[in-house]
């Protein structure tokens, strides 16, 4: 199999993000609030892609970009900035690029989009998809046919699942783990798709449907069970101070990804990507946001305490020796033109 073929690859919708923070709660119809902070920058699928980018990951996006200036702005950074792949990508004449407004309270944060449905679905992006090592998906009711093609061609499906708007959560949705690796949901969607009363209780149903299983649980951690290896951990959450919490289990899933293609015992796999999430929600969300080697390098190198010196031992046998340039956060405005 051809050495190099991407080790990530993703299909999904892209937004344009700009991200309001410091807010002490939500404005009420009439008011006016002022935000201690803002950062903007490719956001929605491109959190995963540039999360994967930034651990030196071969990633390749499909995905689509308007004609307008939110999508060159957008393929500038991922492309250009990111070193993200983008030939299965393409941009449409005449569609304007979703744009998303977030404003963040503490560890939540309110959404408000601008967008319309893309004129290429995720199987005509994709086509006959591309080999590779392993896919970050977001599972959705309807199956998309693209998918069997990856697994059948020995691509390690890496899944997540996002909220049910009609709360519904209709278990058929859990038939695509037959075609997954592992499995990534938040506790909330856990428990509502395994009808279960705990994250600990809905990751033992979900392990029985999947090879791999996590469960994320915010500031409490996570858990996760991996079959392949008769191995179970769970890994409390860092205590940090939290700017935005926009894309941190996009950034969790990337890293786990990454962890797990270097064959880390499970506690180790789970405990940087924990990390990773929990680096990434001190700076304004998005794509941008994401630590990559760089920012767990810096955190390790500044670490004093002795208990997180200890849990995070391993990481001085799995830094590469070089972990790249400085990031280059979410800026307060986009440039006036394409970078």
């Amino acid at each position: 199999m051809d050495d190099d073929r991407p080790e990530v690859l993703l299909t999904g919708l892209l937004f344009y993000d700009l991200v309001l923070t410091g807010l002490g709660k939500p404005p009420t119809p009439g008011e006016e609030v002022w935000t201690a902070g803002m950062g903007c920058g490719p956001g929605g699928i491109a959190n995963l892609a540039v999360a994967a980018s930034r651990f030196g990951l071969r990633t390749s996006l499909a995905t689509v970009f308007g004609d307008d200036f939110y999508g060159a702005y957008c393929r500038e950074v991922i492309g250009g900035q990111e070193h993200v792949g983008l030939s299965l990508s393409r941009t449409a004449d005449g569609w304007p690029t979703p744009v998303t407004v977030s404003l963040a309270t503490g560890h939540d944060r309110a959404l408000v989009t601008h967008g319309q449905e893309p004129p290429y679905s995720q199987d005509a992006l994709m086509g006959d998809p591309p080999e590779a090592r392993t896919a970050l998906v977001h599972l959705e009711a309807e199956p998309r046919a693209w998918l069997a093609k990856a697994a059948a061609n020995g691509t390690r499906i890496y899944a997540d699942v996002g909220w049910d708007p009609a709360q519904e959560w209709s278990r058929d949705l859990l038939d695509q783990l037959a075609l997954c690796h592992a499995f990534l949901p938040n506790e909330t969607e856990a428990m509502a798709y395994t009808r279960t009363g705990s994250a600990v209780a809905a990751l033992g149903t979900l392990a029985e449907l999947v090879p791999v299983a996590v469960v994320t649980r915010g500031r409490d951690g996570a858990v996760a069970v991996d079959q392949t290896t008769g191995e179970y951990a769970e890994v409390a959450a860092l205590d940090v101070d939290v700017v935005d919490a926009t894309g941190a289990g996009d950034v969790f899933g990337a890293s786990f990804v990454a962890a797990s293609l270097g064959g880390w015992p499970l506690e180790e796999r789970l405990r940087f990507a924990v990390l990773a999430a929990g680096l990434s929600v001190r700076h304004h969300g998005g794509a941008l946001a994401a630590p990559g080697w760089y920012g767990v390098d810096r955190w390790w190198r500044t670490l004093t305490d002795p208990g997180l010196r200890r849990a995070y031992g391993f990481l001085r046998d799995r830094m590469p020796a070089d972990v790249g340039p400085p990031l280059r956060y979410a800026p307060v405005t986009p440039p006036a033109r394409p970078l």
